[in-house]
């Protein structure tokens, strides 16, 4: 089986060079690892012991993110090397002032974790949510390296729990600590023999919380909600959820701040031809905010505001439930907002736990979707409620970096 895996990792880097030319982010794949071992080899000077976290992209690296910067203010003694499997990950955060190595991670061949060792030398691994890599986990053991994986979250359909699982169990074994999310989790691993395991929660929830602590005042907003008592914030938007919103918008007395996930230029102007009030772009009011006096949609034609956008609002929609599924709820849940979003959420446990507690409603139409915006914009009562209930909710999930820090902490004294 281990051969069968190492074919497999030569393989499907093989492909990833047949398709680079033709796309983007196999490009960038490629280029970011072209000499990657001497270019570690000639930063990592040894002159502190290094921490290594894993992550497999962006969102894996917000969610082990409170992790990494409270190891770094705890322990400035040591160095944090941070390496990324996607470029997705690698390229937005390459540049992130929280860590003092950044690096793709080398593709997972027995050579390439040898020399990794050898050049990075890690006094303890950490990897975030999943990736596991069987070469880089193999070494990590031989070598006795304390090594973790947090915020993890395991289901009966994966590999591991299959008749043909024993290899892929073989894994699990490596794992000094795996710190799961939940209960389930913990018991399906005890099913199989791995004991090893604590419940840590989802280190995501203290990582929105500390987006709200340190979220700034946008004045262009306050100016854009001022007096109004019906405010819609709607984030990460798709297509089949700017038809509803803007249906409700253009139907209803309310104020919608609307932040599409795509920004392009073309589905801006789709999302502002969709609106019948007065519309205007965020970019446009950072040239002249009166430009949202009297009007009754503002699209954040821009990246990065988002999470300080829901405490502006009375009800938060979250989009991608007509696609692959729904975005980020927390965000909006930290800030005591009742959260509405479309029918593919059961894949998101916090979506579940949401509705579970009355803090979140789920739609199919636009039917549904009136019936939901227009119960909560006339019970004031009832939303401020369900908003208590969803920040509630984070309040009782945050502590997971706590537990892994005391884990640390004994690890690198």
């Amino acid at each position: 089986m281990t051969f069968i895996y190492n074919l497999s990792i030569r393989v499907y880097t093989f492909l990833i060079r047949v398709v680079a030319p033709f796309n983007e982010k196999a490009r960038l794949w490629i280029r970011g690892r072209k000499g990657l071992l001497s270019q570690m080899a000639a930063k990592i000077d040894g002159s502190k012991p290094v921490v290594w976290f894993h992550s497999s992209s962006l969102g894996e690296f917000e969610q082990g993110r409170p992790v990494i910067e409270a190891f770094k203010a705890k322990h400035p003694d040591y160095a944090v090397l941070l390496t990324f499997f996607s470029p997705s990950g690698y390229e937005v955060r390459k540049n992130y002032a929280g860590a003092d190595y950044i690096f793709y991670l080398p593709a997972d061949t027995r050579r390439n974790a040898k020399r990794f060792m050898q050049i990075v030398k890690p006094k303890a691994a950490l990897f975030i949510k999943y990736d596991f890599w069987y070469n880089y986990l193999n070494q990590l053991h031989k070598a006795s390296v304390p090594t973790y994986v947090f915020s993890s979250i395991f289901r009966p359909q994966q590999a591991f729990f299959k008749w043909y699982g024993g290899w892929y169990r073989k894994m699990l074994k490596f794992f000094t600590l795996l710190f799961v999310q939940d209960e389930n989790s913990k018991q399906l691993l005890a099913g199989i023999g791995i004991n090893n395991v604590q419940i840590g929660g989802d280190t995501r929830f203290d990582r929105v919380y500390d987006l709200v602590q340190q979220a700034k005042p946008q004045p262009i907003i306050e100016r854009f909600v001022a007096d109004a008592d019906k405010v819609l914030v709607a984030g990460s938007t798709w297509v089949g959820d700017e038809e509803l919103l803007c249906r409700y918008a253009n139907e209803h007395n309310i104020k919608m701040i609307i932040a599409p996930h795509e920004t392009t230029e073309a589905n801006v102007s789709r999302v502002e031809s969709s609106c019948t009030g007065k519309v205007v772009r965020y970019s446009d009011a950072q040239a002249d905010e009166s430009k949202v006096d009297g009007a009754n949609v503002l699209i954040i034609n821009c990246i990065g505001l988002l999470s300080s956008l829901y405490r502006y609002g009375q009800l938060a929609y979250i989009g991608g439930g007509f696609g692959k599924g729904i975005h980020n709820t927390l965000e909006a849940a930290t800030y005591s907002v009742p959260v509405v979003f479309g029918p593919k959420y059961h894949k998101f446990r916090e979506a579940c736990q949401l509705i579970e507690r009355g803090a979140a409603i789920s739609i199919s139409d636009y039917e549904q979707l009136a019936r939901a915006f227009d119960h909560y914009f006339a019970n004031p009562d009832d939303c401020k409620r369900a908003g208590q209930k969803a920040s509630a909710y984070v309040d009782e999930m945050r502590g997971g970096t706590q537990l892994i820090m005391k884990e640390l902490d004994a690890v690198v004294k």
